[in-house]
């Protein structure tokens, strides 16, 4: 686990750290996954496609989280994993491939209501530090 929560007053905030952009994205969705889920394990009987695009790079993290929330309140999909995730950081555009299941076959731990740019940063050095709040 290469993400962590800090203290925050009322909601879910988040630090995610890896060597690279695509890593420190996907951490960024664990940590959505666990606010929403806990540690359950969710099975992998369905796989979606899916492409995103920003205005920039922090748009396109707000819509890449807010694309679970999409999936699971539209379409009653909950990811499982991500995979094959490429981003086009010159565009700002994204495409991954998402596993997952029927949400309706499993218990939430929290509501998570939106991703919110409070706080939402992109630092790179020697790792890329995502940080982020969940408004639940």
């Amino acid at each position: 686990m290469s993400y962590e929560f800090l203290k925050h007053t009322a909601d879910v905030k988040f630090r995610a750290k890896a060597k690279s952009l695509v890593k420190a994205f996907v951490e960024s969705a664990e940590a959505l996954f666990e606010t929403m889920r806990g540690k359950m394990q969710i099975l992998e009987q369905v796989e979606k496609e899916v492409s995103i695009e920003g205005d920039n790079l922090e748009n396109l993290l707000y819509n890449f989280l807010e694309e679970f929330l999409f999936l699971l309140d539209s379409e009653d999909f909950l990811v499982s994993e991500i995979k094959n995730l490429e981003i086009d950081e010159k565009n700002n555009k994204l495409k991954m491939v998402l596993l997952g299941d029927v949400a309706k076959n499993y218990h939430f731990t929290n509501d998570v209501k939106a991703v919110t740019y409070n706080d939402m940063r992109i630092e790179r050095g020697e790792e890329v530090v995502i940080t982020g709040v969940f408004d639940v």
